[in-house]
């Protein structure tokens, strides 16, 4: 076959063109370390490192949200703690306040000791994070939630908003818990209803704690009220059904100092000493607002502390009365407290595993990246010497044929 002279000019300038196009992609593959410089280098592989880089950056965010989340977390971890400690020490205050040998003063001591673990409450119930946002508020961060409100208790100022930090495809996690769901809610599984006696009372009777006979019955949550009939020196009782509509009250029935007093077919209580007619006592559950609030709590037992009652026997009664009421409504208040921090220990445990996941999942879709677009140095350096050497080759062979002719060789 006939090569003409442009033909053969043309091949061998094609030849070294793409020589030196392949040599020029090598070299910058080589400086930038990365094997895809364009799309065009390999569209298929293009294509996954957009896939993988999208799921990075996914990867990376579920990252910072969990460390923001588990930070969140921690701080109200750290504090629900430090309120389960000092509300441990009320505890043991309380228990101390129950013992009737006390005087006035020794009530007054014990009083001021609660008043003063009652303020640090408070101050852990507004605790702010370091940006100043408030962790009990809700969505209102920047909100102080807790107040005094004169005459005892507080007024809760947040809201009971969520706040969930997304940190996985599927999976949210509420970073807080409303100051109201905290300090001022009781859970109606693991608490106990709440004995009372009326202020108003004006004989020696104490209503002791309610006894659950049998848990299965649904009248246990009702709202009863026990009132005293007949004459001091043959007093009755009758126990009102205050939940149910019209309330319903049973029959009078012959009052005895300690004996059981069925409230429904499932809760019974005590009343001890000497009521006198008139005198009423109530049995309310564990979630009826009233019980609930563990600042009103700490303020009603703080000022039953302080009022006098040495030399009155209603008044000691009155006393013991609003120590049992307050002692209940603690109680089930700290009970609170512990299934709040185990569901945000719960929570914390989740983000930990979930961290470990993240970070895992985060390394093989970097090392997938890295494969596919990364230069491997070894096998690249000795493509671009190879592709150097032919290059070269052909430059120094086109010089030479470019030199031969038929004159030249006639001319020799």
């Amino acid at each position: 076959m006939r090569i003409s002279t442009s033909q053969f000019y043309n091949q061998n300038v094609q030849t070294m063109g793409n020589q030196e196009s392949q040599l020029n992609q090598l070299y910058q593959q080589l400086s930038s370390g990365q094997a895809l410089t364009t799309p065009g280098d390999n569209p298929l592989a293009a294509a996954q490192a957009v896939q993988l880089t999208m799921s990075t950056a996914t990867l990376t965010q579920y990252t910072a949200n969990q460390n923001s989340a588990l930070s969140s977390l921690q701080l109200e971890d750290k504090t629900i703690g430090t309120v389960a400690n000092v509300m441990t020490t009320i505890s043991s205050l309380l228990t101390q306040a129950g013992d009737g040998t006390l005087s006035d003063a020794n009530r007054a001591s014990i009083a001021q000791s609660l008043q003063g673990y009652r303020s640090q409450l408070l101050t852990l119930a507004n605790t702010s994070d370091g940006a100043g946002n408030y962790i009990f508020s809700g969505f209102q961060t920047t909100t102080q939630p807790f107040v005094n409100v004169t005459g005892g208790g507080v007024n809760y100022l947040g809201d009971n908003g969520q706040r969930l930090a997304q940190v996985a495809d599927t999976r949210q996690i509420t970073t807080n818990d409303s100051g109201a769901s905290v300090f001022m809610t009781v859970p109606s599984i693991g608490t106990s209803p709440v004995s009372a006696g009326a202020a108003t009372n004006t004989g020696t009777g104490t209503i002791g704690r309610a006894t659950i006979t049998n848990p299965a019955v649904a009248t246990n949550s009702h709202n009863y009220t026990v009132t005293i009939g007949g004459t001091a020196a043959a007093p009755t009782y009758t126990v009102t059904d205050n939940t149910v509509a019209p309330p319903t009250t049973t029959p009078p029935a012959a009052f005895s100092s300690a004996s059981p007093i069925a409230l429904g077919a499932g809760m019974s209580a005590t009343i001890s000493g000497a009521p006198n007619p008139g005198d009423t006592f109530s049995v309310t559950p564990s979630t009826t607002p009233a019980n609930s609030s563990l600042f009103s709590t700490l303020d009603s037992i703080i000022s039953a502390l302080n009022t006098p009652a040495d030399g009155n026997p209603a008044a000691k009664a009155t006393l013991q009365n609003a120590l049992t009421t307050g002692t209940s409504r603690f109680q089930n208040s700290l009970t609170n407290i512990t299934v709040v921090q185990a569901s945000v220990g719960g929570r914390e445990q989740e983000l930990q595993a979930l961290q470990t996941t993240t970070n895992n999942n985060s390394l093989q879709a970097q090392n997938n990246l890295s494969n596919l677009t990364s230069v491997d140095m070894v096998s690249t350096i000795s493509q671009f010497e190879l592709t150097q050497n032919a290059l070269q080759a052909a430059q120094k062979s086109f010089v030479q044929i470019q030199s031969m002719s038929l004159f030249q060789y006639i001319s020799s």
